[in-house]
């Protein structure tokens, strides 16, 4: 068995090139396809709950300009979700993150939480959130945001977190971002700068785009400890797995 094998593949939003992102099905289809871990987002609705979307506006995949901040549990619990014309049929339904979690415990599923940026409106909310707050084993939170990774660490600090990099980020100072336990990285920085400053500062990384052709599948840096895909299936193909 290859060395690539022990790396954990989780399914971005959920096996996203099979079932629509961020839904119950895209959830039930990585655990299908052998996914080690589930990547999702979270947001806040305006009566304080979490619930798993993407975007802070419901346009894309509602047709309504509302955010998804300015609508209660049940209201969005309510719309379908799809492409304008699947959507009327559509059977794919945002799911509240208690639910998932629920499902996730009993499948001890690991989750990739992505804190949004709409959370940086509603830090009260995410305090509330993380208190008594119990994960499967391999859990961790991630954001573009380091102020709510180091909201995360003041409150539950057993939890790992992980800073998704940006072009701001300053990677010669990679050390000073304490409430990171790790990096997530696009596959483009992929490159020996970025892997030795996750080493020097003794940060794990994670990649995300992975789509299972990448050639450092099989043979990955020491720093890596996840790949983030849409593809489950094929990058588990392509470390090997036996």
């Amino acid at each position: 068995m290859s060395k690539a094998a022990f790396i954990p593949v989780f399914a971005h939003r959920g096996a996203s090139a099979y079932a629509l992102e961020n839904t119950f099905q895209a959830f039930e289809k990585a655990l299908e396809l052998g996914a080690d871990g589930i990547e999702l987002d979270i947001q806040f609705s305006k009566d304080g709950l979490p619930v798993v979307y993407h975007d802070p506006q419901l346009s894309r995949l509602v047709g309504t300009n509302k955010l998804v901040s300015d609508c209660t549990m049940e209201e969005l619990l309510r719309f379908k979700l799809g492409k304008p014309w699947r959507r009327l049929f559509s059977s794919y339904k945002m799911p509240a993150f208690e639910a998932v979690l629920a499902w996730a415990n009993i499948q001890q599923m690991p989750l990739n939480i992505e804190l949004k940026s709409t959370i940086l409106d509603n830090k009260s909310g995410l305090i509330h959130f993380l208190g008594g707050l119990a994960l499967p084993k391999g859990s961790h939170f991630s954001s573009f945001h380091y102020e709510l990774l180091e909201i995360v660490k003041k409150h539950r600090p057993e939890f790992e977190t992980a800073l998704i990099a940006t072009k701001k980020i300053k990677w010669d100072l990679l050390a000073d971002y304490k409430a990171a336990d790790s990096v997530h990285m696009h596959k483009r920085y992929y490159k020996p700068r970025y892997l030795e400053a996750c080493v020097t500062s003794e940060k794990a990384c994670r990649f995300y785009a992975i789509d299972g052709t990448e050639p450092f599948l099989t043979n990955p840096h020491p720093s890596v400890i996840g790949w983030i895909t849409d593809y489950p299936d094929k990058v588990i193909t392509s470390q090997q797995r036996v």
